[in-house]
């Protein structure tokens, strides 16, 4: 039987890679196709939901709960994938979603600072802090492409981009922290 340690470790990497891997889906490449970045911010977010889960698995408290909001937040933005590509109710479940994930990691960052045993938490928990801004970002990116208008659509996508990239950052801070 693998131990809570281990798995935390694994989901952490699971959760890690799927962060980079959504974040590249959404990058701008001339190597990349639209719908090919479309399926890898899908499958980032499936990754993440996986990697959340892994590491909720465990004993009862605020991080498990946490860990378990994170992973709804990943289920409901890849449930917006799946639903018709313009329609708002994509939007909205992608907002939702970055903003469960948010949540979720506010919740870790505040407890494992409350709880730092040793300074080289705080590494932990600053991969923590930048999750929780980069999925901010991320919202509030979303909700510029509900708004009319190229310009708001593009500043959305801005938006996205750089708080997909400051949540891949810190969630492979995060990672390394656990070593």
């Amino acid at each position: 039987m693998v131990n809570r340690a281990v798995k935390e470790v694994i989901g952490s990497w699971i959760q890690a890679t799927g962060t980079v891997i959504a974040a590249i889906g959404v990058t701008p490449s001339k190597l990349i196709s639209k719908e090919m970045g479309n399926d890898l911010d899908l499958w980032g977010n499936v990754l993440q939901a996986s990697g959340n889960a892994l590491q909720a698995n465990g004993e009862l408290s605020l991080n498990k709960i946490a860990n378990e909001i994170q992973a709804i937040g990943n289920v409901t933005v890849f449930t917006g994938y799946l639903a018709d590509n313009d329609s708002e109710i994509k939007d909205v479940l992608v907002i939702n979603g970055n903003l469960l994930q948010a949540l979720g990691g506010g919740i870790i960052s505040v407890v494992d600072f409350e709880r730092r045993e040793s300074e080289e938490q705080i590494i932990i928990i600053l991969g923590n802090v930048l999750q929780t801004i980069g999925n901010s970002i991320q919202a509030i990116g979303a909700r510029y492409e509900l708004k009319d208008g190229k310009e708001m659509k593009q500043k959305g996508k801005t938006f996205i981009l750089v708080g997909s990239w400051i949540q891949a950052t810190g969630s492979v801070i995060a990672a390394i922290g656990l070593f």
